[in-house]
């Protein structure tokens, strides 16, 4: 296996930077944050962004936790990538990760400043400066579970070396829980309140019983009783509302949704209009 080591002061671009170096280097994996990306999908960790302070951030990012350094070394030993990238803000932060996971030495260690020029990292830092922003290489959909709640951009170009826009595998922009920005939360009403809104966009359903929001740490819940028209096309209306409350809900929020369920507690006639003879 090929150890590479990509080294820069925190908040200069390095994991921005990362998915231009694994194509140059044609680099399989890497490890960063306390995650280990394969082939642009999270496949053991957990993210240091999602952490709620900077000191239980940087011990998940060097693996000082005894349980996250099993699971993600246990990961790569059963992958075995030809090739892994191993992301730090020093060298001998990324020497030490390597040696945790039991990887061989890094080598070679690059450092951001070879690969990006002056300019792009003072704008990366003062990105990280007013907006406290991160950026994490993988696509959105991969860590939407672990960020649950938080509104993450989704990121699809980046720049290469001449400064010239490229297209790229997405990457996902996010503002970490430990942010100095501040937190904030979603209370359970609002969240009720977007289903009933999206209910009453949905043709078909009479009347609203009950809602109710499961939210957990992971995602939400959506349960959800109505009385419908009756009518042949009754299993598609529920399909339909099914559909629009994950989306709108998760559009809304920013919450993974777990699961939708709809239940039908109830059928009545398709109201017929009166029809005026004289028109």
């Amino acid at each position: 296996m090929r150890v590479y080591g990509l080294s820069g002061k925190s908040g200069t671009g390095k994991s921005y930077q990362a998915m231009n170096l694994c194509r140059e280097f044609d680099i399989e994996s890497m490890v960063d944050d306390g995650l280990f990306i394969y082939n642009n999908s999270v496949l053991a960790g957990h993210s240091a962004k999602r952490d709620e302070n900077k000191i239980t951030a940087i011990r998940t990012a060097i693996f000082d936790k005894e349980e996250d350094r099993a699971a993600v070394a246990d990961k790569i030993r059963e992958v075995m990538p030809e090739s892994i990238l191993v992301i730090g803000t020093s060298d001998s932060m990324v020497e030490r990760i390597a040696s945790r996971l039991g990887l061989p030495e890094p080598d070679p260690i690059i450092h951001i400043e070879d690969i990006v020029d002056g300019e792009t990292i003072s704008t990366a830092l003062q990105s990280r400066r007013e907006g406290g922003k991160h950026v994490i290489p993988v696509p959105t959909m991969e860590i939407q579970k672990q960020f649950s709640g938080y509104f993450m951009i989704p990121l699809r170009m980046f720049l290469d070396r001449n400064g010239k826009e490229m297209p790229d595998e997405e990457k996902t922009v996010v503002r970490p829980t430990y942010s100095y920005l501040g937190n904030f939360t979603i209370a359970h009403s609002a969240v009720i309140d977007i289903m009933e809104y999206v209910v009453s966009r949905t043709e078909g359903v009479r009347e609203i019983l009950k809602c109710s929001a499961d939210i957990r740490t992971d995602g939400v819940i959506l349960n959800i009783a109505c009385i419908f028209d009756f009518n042949e096309r009754l299993m598609e209306r529920v399909r339909e509302l099914q559909e629009s409350l994950a989306s709108e809900v998760s559009h809304m929020t920013a919450f993974n949704i777990l699961s939708v369920n709809v239940i039908i507690r109830g059928l009545k006639p398709v109201r017929k209009h009166a029809v005026n003879d004289e028109e």
